[in-house]
């Protein structure tokens, strides 16, 4: 009997509302803990929470520093809005950072914020984006995963014309040092995004802690699969768990629960300030050691 791969932790600490430096101490401690696999960051032009015109720093800005101050983790946006970069600029972008991290990014992608979301509606206008409705935006991004996979494994310039992107004589280079690409991560549980995952992702992120559901979109994203002649199996499932530095007893049940429903990618949320050690600290009081 094959037994279950071991859950595999990582880190989101949110870069807003906190300076970088607390930031860089974090990753940096991060990558020195075997028990902690991989550290993400989101991707938001403003504040989505707490002081409105507070700091929010640029997601791939900052993860090609933290690439470079780090040496072991894995590392990616959770998940990048396809609604902020054109996807040929973000195949470029996300190519640099594989090369200055040595292979070691996770491409996190995803439509874009909900539009229930007041304050991540109001970044689009202030950055003079356009912000469609979630059919458009689910198309594109199933566009946008088409074009930029593409972009890093062709040799030759190509052309590309979909409904909502058009390329000519697109050519990527430097290719991502990961070969053939970087693990796509699909993040979302609308069952229009679960359709992109099943066909594009090599993970699926559901967006938040409830188990329950997870499970439900889970076998939503099975039969997707299964519609397209695919192995459900070959997507690994992730889940986004929030820690309390005060309580860490729920996030440990949390995790109990989403490995027994088959979670093997689970991203421990950060609230900052970020006490001193916190790594160790999640090493030690969280992850631990876990059975498969």
């Amino acid at each position: 009997m094959t037994l279950p791969a071991p859950a595999r932790f990582g880190i989101m600490t949110a870069p807003s509302q906190v300076d970088y430096a607390d930031l860089l101490r974090v990753w940096r401690e991060a990558d020195t803990v075997p028990g902690i696999e991989h550290a993400w960051l989101f991707d938001h032009l403003l504040p989505i929470y707490g002081d409105p015109r507070g700091v929010t720093y640029e997601g791939w800005t900052l993860l090609a520093a933290l690439a470079a101050h780090t040496r072991r983790l894995r590392l990616g946006v959770m998940v990048t809005s396809n609604r902020f970069r054109p996807p040929a600029v973000l195949a470029k972008i996300a190519a640099t950072v594989d090369v200055v991290s040595g292979g070691r990014l996770d491409f996190g992608i995803g439509a874009g914020s909900r539009p229930d979301v007041p304050m991540a509606r109001r970044e689009y206008e202030a950055h003079g984006l356009p912000y469609h409705d979630g059919a458009h935006a689910v198309s594109a991004l199933a566009e946008a995963c088409a074009v930029i996979r593409r972009l890093w494994t062709e040799p030759e310039p190509f052309d590309f014309t979909g409904e909502h992107i058009r390329l000519a004589g697109a050519f990527g280079n430097p290719k991502p040092v990961q070969r053939p690409h970087p693990p796509v991560l699909v993040g979302g549980r609308a069952s229009a995004t679960l359709r992109v995952a099943a066909e594009h992702a090599d993970v699926w992120n559901y967006p938040g802690d409830d188990v329950a559901d997870a499970v439900r979109r889970g076998a939503l994203l099975d039969r997707h699969c299964a519609d397209l002649g695919r192995d459900p199996a070959s997507i690994t499932r992730s889940l986004v768990l929030p820690v309390s530095y005060d309580d860490p007893a729920p996030v440990r049940e949390t995790i109990r629960r989403a490995t027994a429903a088959g979670f093997r990618h689970l991203v421990l949320m950060l609230p900052a300030p970020y006490p001193e050690g916190v790594a160790r600290w999640l090493a030690d009081e969280i992850i631990g050691e876990r059975p498969v």
